[in-house]
């Protein structure tokens, strides 16, 4: 049986994020978050913040005697070096390049601590410059003519300062300053400091950043920030535009689903600082995968600008996280904006320099497999097959056990057309650790069908030689399938297990409705507000846009089957106003309606 082939491409609509933007075509090259990489697996031991209370340290080394070992990379820098980008991040055991942002390959080091946590970089002529968190130890800055070998060495002395979840960056005059601290009240602000050559501090930092979860809801710790105490800023980076600059910050921690970025902005490096009410400006806490901060902002080859960020699972562990790299621009007004609409469907990388502000790398791909019917091999009891589709990673689906003939299988709409697939593992009962490198692989096969009887392989990674757990795959041609099926081949370790089986495409079918009825009710606490809209089953999901202009309904959440959201992250004293999209497996219908929130 031959699955019929399309060569056409469906209608996509325009970004629910801006209205009347266009689709930025011409690149081949699609993503999806998170990051597809190594994820390395971490030993397994309890691992604290400065912003967990005592309460959430003991629940942590709870959790670490209980479950298996976890995944993680968090608290990611992307610099340019050479024509070549650079990803650093926490604990990884090396780092990873690449020539095009798509394909990474990893380079093992093992002549600097790699494995500390926050990394600061920065490349000064052919060099580039390293350090970790000191966490209480010695401080040294690494430096490397040739990052691509492993072949590290300290700089001179120790450091004069401890400067911890820090960030290096120079002016255009060639001036040196690293931002840094982890600030869990207003009397511990982030910082600033001038740096000279041996990147020792020269004379006293500047406080710049305090911590305000008083004013700010956003800075608030938990999940929809509402535990009342002071969070932990941290995550420091500094982006110069247009003569302006950014001081970029993460709270309210990185284990919670509300981990977000927020800037103050100043006319010099050392100040004053004034709050951007528009912060958070990185925010995601919804969807597949949630958090969108401890980042770094970046320009690629081309000029586009990127925020890279930490995002969170926190199920085995809390720092149990990954990798999401968002597009991201400062618009006509020089306001600081990502955007996570969509932020894990796949999106375009581009080949040249392109206009988001008027435009969207959102491909149009819809998500086709979201609660749908599904069936496996076997299944645990505390996995049943459901939780492969219901857009959450932290629940999952496992088969009872890691061999080859373990599946999992799902039936789509009629009337679809599939252009990509992405495979998210789970590792039940996967007993690994750091020393595992370069062994973690997932070797399976997709199939496609449109009676169950007769399967066509459309994927074959029976020799999957690649360590990726959240492998993602866009098909040469896209396919018309009732059913997908994965077949397992290998598992690693463990037993054969999907946090989600995502798979992307359109449905020749109808729009969903515009939203109507929107009301929103501000608390007396003005941090907070509930949001509510009309139900309609049209819509699989909706985005809630909202910003504190009109015309700059810059930051967005997403919901599935829902029709209210109760809104944590406002600043006091300030207005917002929101719009709200529908989307279902054919499209996204712009919701052109706009509330004030008084």
């Amino acid at each position: 049986m031959k699955l019929l082939s399309v060569f056409f491409a469906l209608l996509v609509i325009a970004s629910c994020s801006e209205k009347g933007a266009k689709v930025i075509e011409k690149s081949t090259l699609t993503y999806c978050n998170p990051v597809d990489i190594n994820y390395r697996f971490q030993a397994n031991t309890p691992r604290s913040h400065p912003g967990m209370d005592s309460l959430a340290i003991e629940q942590a080394k709870k959790k670490a005697e209980l479950l298996k070992p976890y995944r993680e990379a968090a608290d990611p820098v992307i610099m340019l070096y050479n024509d070549k980008y650079l990803l650093f991040a926490s604990h990884s055991g090396g780092y990873w390049y690449s020539n095009d942002m798509h394909d990474w390959n990893f380079i093992p080091i093992e002549s600097m601590p790699v494995d500390n946590y926050a990394p600061a970089v920065i490349a000064r002529g052919d060099t580039v410059f390293f350090k970790g968190n000191s966490m209480g130890a010695t401080d040294y800055v690494y430096y490397n003519p040739d990052p691509f070998t492993d072949n590290w060495k300290p700089l001179g002395d120790s450091l004069s300062l401890t400067m911890n979840d820090a960030c290096f960056f120079e002016d255009d005059e060639g001036e040196l300053y690293s931002a840094y601290g982890l600030s869990m009240s207003e009397d511990e602000p982030l910082k600033i400091v001038k740096l000279d050559n041996s990147f020792q501090p020269v004379g006293e930092p500047l406080d710049v950043v305090p911590h305000n979860p008083q004013e700010h809801g956003w800075e608030n710790p938990g999940e929809y920030n509402e535990i009342e105490r002071n969070g932990c800023n941290e995550g420091s980076w500094l982006t110069k535009y247009n003569d302006k600059y950014y001081f970029q910050f993460a709270t309210p921690g990185t284990e919670y689903r509300s981990y977000a970025d927020g800037v103050y902005t100043s006319d010099s490096p050392f100040g004053p600082y004034e709050y951007e009410d528009y912060s958070p400006f990185s925010y995601k806490p919804e969807g597949f995968i949630r958090g969108a901060g401890h980042s770094s902002t970046f320009q690629d080859k081309y000029g586009n600008y990127w925020h890279i960020a930490t995002q969170q699972i926190s199920i085995r562990h809390n720092f149990e996280r990954r990798i999401g790299l968002f597009p991201a621009y400062f618009d006509k007004d020089g306001v600081l904006r990502t955007i996570t609409a969509f932020g894990d469907y796949p999106t375009i990388m581009p080949d040249r320099k392109i206009d988001i502000e008027t435009g969207s790398l959102f491909k149009g791909w819809m998500l086709l497999s979201y609660n749908k019917n599904a069936n496996a091999s076997s299944s645990l009891k505390e996995f049943p097959v459901s939780n492969a589709f219901d857009e959450d990673i932290q629940k999952w689906w496992s088969a009872e056990t890691g061999d080859a003939d373990e599946w999992l299988s799902v039936e789509l709409s009629n009337d679809v057309t599939i252009n990509a697939i992405q495979l998210n593992f789970a590792d039940q009962n996967a007993n690994l650790g750091p020393e595992t490198k370069n062994k973690n692989i997932y070797c399976y096969k997709v199939l496609a069908s449109n009676d169950q009887q007769e399967w066509e392989v459309i994927i074959d990674k029976s020799n999957n030689d690649r360590d990726a757990c959240h492998e993602y795959i866009e098909l040469d041609v896209p396919v018309n399938a009732k059913y997908i099926k994965v077949e397992n081949v290998k598992v690693p370790d463990g037993k054969f297990s999907i946090y989600d089986l995502r798979i992307f495409g359109n449905k020749r079918g109808e729009m969903p409705n515009e939203v109507s009825d929107i009301v929103v009710e501000r608390d007396n606490d003005t941090r907070r507000a509930n949001i509510k809209w009309g139900k309609d089953d049209s819509a699989t999901g909706h985005v809630i846009n909202y910003g504190i202009s009109p015309e700059k309904l810059y930051s967005s959440i997403m919901v599935y089957g829902e029709n209210s959201f109760r809104l944590t992250t406002l600043n006091k004293g300030v207005s917002y106003y929101i719009s709200i999209d529908s989307f279902n497996e054919t499209g996204i219908t712009k919701g052109f309606e706009i509330t004030e929130i008084e």
